[in-house]
């Protein structure tokens, strides 16, 4: 089954079924899609396999992780030999070794990249995203300012990435524009009928990947939307401050546990905490 290629806080692949009913299917005509906060593509990958696209361009402004997918992309022979090479030094370990390796391998990624190639620091940040800990992007000043995540729990057991969901990413990507951009610039001259799916920063966020994201950039992009034809925003609203902007976009909600960063402390430990999230929309059927 394809899948994003790593865990990603705030991925949308357990929101997938209750924003099925308002997304397009081959029975509709969508050939263009665009998504400005791209992430670990959860909408991508339903749009690849349901629709007939010809055109797709996503942008995040985490320049690494879009280059992540530049390098499958372009370079896939030299990004999966270098997570390979990683692999098979981790792998044989204990997890007190895995873990000295991790933070090893972290250092490096934080001081030594200027000498390597961009696929091959693209392939160490994967590796490091798929043993961090729990799909967070932490930027740390010890690791200058880039990738400085926790190890995880290093508990794999055969292999460390899935080798068929890395080459289906290189596949699709083939009709696929990556940029790291703002969302205005991203947004630019898409082709007619394009489908724009928005996935921008939570409100009040506990992660937000050392990109911010203002009340009044999102007022913004909510005024971007309602110009659309086929749009869909998504984001979390634990209060009526969607509801208090003035728009025309139709709207749903829906339930939903949070179990990275966003948990409830309890006397057994900590618990996923319940929040929701708000869908704005506007289809064409």
């Amino acid at each position: 089954m394809t899948k994003p290629l790593f865990m990603w806080a705030g991925g949308k692949n357990k929101m997938l079924k209750h924003y099925e009913r308002y997304l397009p299917t081959s029975l509709f005509n969508v050939e263009s899609y665009c998504e400005p906060f791209f992430g670990g593509g959860a909408m991508f990958i339903y749009m690849m396999k349901n629709c007939n696209l010809t055109y797709a361009r996503i942008n995040d402004i985490n320049s690494d992780i879009i280059s992540i997918y530049k390098s499958i992309r372009d370079n896939y022979d030299e990004f999966t030999n270098r997570v390979n090479e990683l692999e098979e030094q981790y792998l044989p370990l204990s997890k007190d070794d895995r873990k000295k390796l991790y933070f090893d391998i972290r250092h490096k990624h934080a001081y030594d990249f200027e000498s390597w190639s961009k696929p091959v620091e693209s392939a160490t940040l994967y590796f490091l995203m798929k043993t961090g800990f729990n799909g967070i992007f932490q930027i740390n000043k010890n690791t200058n300012g880039r990738y400085g995540t926790p190890a995880g729990l290093l508990n794999q057991t055969d292999k460390v990435y899935d080798r068929e969901v890395v080459k289906w990413w290189h596949d699709a990507l083939q009709i696929t524009d990556i940029m790291s951009v703002d969302w205005k610039e991203a947004v630019q001259d898409c082709p007619e009928k394009t489908f724009f799916f928005f996935d921008p920063p939570y409100r009040e966020s506990f992660a937000d990947y050392g990109k911010g994201f203002t009340d009044e950039q999102l007022i913004e992009l909510i005024e971007f939307c309602y110009q659309q034809s086929h749009v869909m925003l998504a984001n979390r609203d634990d209060s009526n401050w969607f509801a208090e902007q003035n728009h025309s976009l139709q709207q749903d909600h829906f339930d939903v546990f949070y179990t990275a960063g966003r948990r409830k402390k309890t006397e057994d430990g900590h618990e996923a905490k319940k929040a929701r999230e708000i869908l704005l929309y506007r289809t064409p059927y």
